[in-house]
């Protein structure tokens, strides 16, 4: 049976291709996050929702300036870590063959309940 979305999370294209091509599975955020589950993601500034992944955990990133855990998190300029401090661990994450557009709401920064 397949998961109802009910919010996406907001990120740049640079990170999405990262997730859907390259094999991101921390989203690096300078705060934690308690939200699990199946999650739309949306393309910043587009007003599209362009996939999905599942949130499967989140975590204090544990050496944030360890240059092997890039293959986790794509973050090539380590200095950014510094800032985003923890992993949200995604699983299992899909690119849309056709993104599903959706009304933005003012002052969506991060999430958007869908």
């Amino acid at each position: 049976m397949k998961q109802k979305i009910e919010r996406a999370l907001i990120v740049k294209n640079e990170w999405l291709d990262k997730i859907f091509n390259e094999g991101k599975v921390w989203e690096m955020r300078s705060f934690k996050t308690k939200i699990t589950g199946r999650i739309g993601l949306i393309e910043s500034g587009t007003g599209l929702i362009v996939g999905e992944t599942t949130i499967i955990g989140c975590f204090p990133n544990p050496i944030p300036k360890k240059e092997s855990l890039i293959r986790y998190h794509k973050v090539e300029d380590l200095k950014l870590l510094d800032r985003w401090k923890y992993a949200w661990q995604l699983k299992d994450s899909k690119r849309y063959d056709n993104p599903i557009p959706y009304n933005h709401p003012q002052g969506a920064v991060v999430w958007v309940k869908i």
